[in-house]
């Protein structure tokens, strides 16, 4: 078959060809040892077209049937958060002895599930992992959103919501009154707006070149002036592109160290504290790797479902899948060494209180929520060993469902169990939910995928540049 010299440039240069006669067109041969990462043999043409056309057309059925739904338990979220705002936290089961509960267990499982996104898009970016290029922008607004739902309890929990300007550390005209840099609140307030801020920053530059594509392609003059405005007059010359780099690679470094202390300042909440079952030098690589477990599995949901619904699956493959599932293994089987260490720690340790809230937890009255957290976190990702598990997209669904469950419970066994069983058996008190309280944790799931659903329509969900980078991978030149 011949090829002449201007179609072997063509083809160098990665423009497409699919104009040319059908004899002429080269298929190209992969390598043995390496699977593509896209699938269907795409062109750059062919991504630009697949991508920027789930931006064109009208929302399905679907998408108004997901976007209802959500909007629904939004709405009930708001009602549950106005009740509390307007007549006090009493709403919520809080007593005397169980002062946190709900509210921080939903922070702290919120702020895990936002981690995923940075592990991603920066240390994966770091260490040259191209299979990333397919997941990336949707964990980075799954990272956002996430932070998002995480900073309202807080927020809410403070009672005057309005004041929470307070702690803010700012010249006042309050006189001496200042914050209170011992508080575990404000070390949140601290983790919480920093994450949130270099995580946007690094989605918005990662968005840039794309918006641009789509700037020129779309036919709606809102979305053209708005991609406009967004793009910041991206030209793709060459210079541009230098810099770009140049400022990606820098924030991802930036951005590397908050996968570590970001959870490491939430597990402070406990691990300073003197309560028997927080007080613990292991809570800090704990919490981070149970928040990076927690997030490759909300990810895996909810990639397993936009390749489906959106039509993706020669972008997001059965290999990405797999290769988040050896994360989640990894992350899981930390957790799991951590949830032994705990055990092994508290009895070796001859401590009575200790001891005391290692039998308390697996066998007294939450011991339900106990096993739940221990088969879901420590049993269940053990099952990624398995190929074939790792490869079949409807268990990987099932279970990246369960480990997020797992992890909720997690949250809710380390606050509940140490607080509900107090130094005096006089101060003993259980703890049960109230409506006001499921119905926050009901709002911040719609808050959660309202928001995504909106990002689906409004951007690029797949990075068009990066993954057009990535096209040759395995071919053989």
């Amino acid at each position: 078959m011949a090829v002449s010299t201007e179609q072997m440039n063509t083809l160098a240069i990665g423009v497409d060809v699919s104009t040319q006669s059908k004899v002429d067109v080269v298929h190209p041969v992969y390598s043995k040892l390496r699977h593509p990462l896209i699938a269907g043999n795409k062109s750059n043409t062919d991504v630009t077209r697949d991508i920027c056309h789930l931006l064109e057309p009208k929302p399905g059925v679907g998408w108004w049937i997901s976007l209802s739904v959500s909007l629904f338990l939004l709405a009930i979220g708001a009602v549950a958060t106005v009740y509390t705002v307007t007549t006090g936290i009493g709403t919520w089961g809080l007593n005397k002895t169980v002062g946190w509960a709900f509210d921080i267990t939903n922070f702290v499982f919120w702020i895990g599930i936002g981690h995923a996104g940075t592990f991603i898009s920066a240390i994966l970016f770091l260490f040259n992992q191209k299979w990333r290029t397919s997941v990336n922008r949707s964990a980075e607004a799954m990272t956002l959103i996430a932070v998002m739902c995480a900073g309202l309890f807080p927020i809410i929990h403070m009672g005057r919501p309005w004041l929470f300007y307070w702690v803010l550390p700012y010249p006042n005209t309050r006189g001496t009154l200042w914050v209170n840099f011992r508080s575990p609140l404000l070390w949140d307030f601290f983790a919480i707006s920093t994450y949130f801020t270099i995580s946007a920053v690094f989605w918005y530059l990662g968005l840039v070149p794309d918006l641009a594509t789509a700037r020129d392609r779309t036919k709606s003059k809102l979305r053209r002036a708005l991609y406009r405005v967004m793009s910041l007059g991206w030209n793709g010359s060459n210079r541009t592109w230098s810099r770009y780099e140049t400022v990606y690679t820098v924030l991802a470094a930036l951005a590397t160290p908050l996968v570590l202390s970001v959870h490491s300042i939430v597990s402070f909440d406990f691990a300073t504290s003197l309560i028997p079952g927080w007080h613990s030098t292991i809570f800090p690589p704990y919490f981070v790797a149970g928040a990076v477990f927690s997030g490759f599995a909300m990810v895996m949901t909810l990639m397993i479902l936009v390749r489906k619904l959106m039509h993706l699956e020669d972008y997001i493959t059965p290999q990405h899948l797999e290769n988040m599932c050896k994360v989640a293994l990894l992350t899981g089987s930390i957790v799991g060494l951590a949830y032994l260490t705990e055990i092994f720690t508290g009895l070796y340790s001859g401590n009575p209180n200790e001891i005391f809230v290692i039998i308390n937890r697996s066998l007294g009255p939450y011991a339900w929520a106990y096993w739940i957290m221990f088969g879901c976190n420590a049993l269940v990702s053990q099952l990624f060993w398995i190929k074939k598990l790792r490869t079949w997209i409807p268990a990987i669904f099932v279970l990246s469902i369960l480990i997020n469950v797992g992890m909720w419970f997690e949250r809710f066994v380390i606050i509940v169990t140490s607080l509900h069983r107090d130094f005096l058996p006089s101060s003993w008190a259980m703890y049960a939910p109230s409506i006001t309280e499921v119905g926050l944790l009901v709002g911040s799931f719609g808050l959660f995928f309202t928001a995504f659903l909106i990002f689906l329509r409004l951007f690029p969900v797949i990075s068009i540049n990066e993954v057009k980078g990535v096209l040759n991978y395995a071919r053989q030149h």
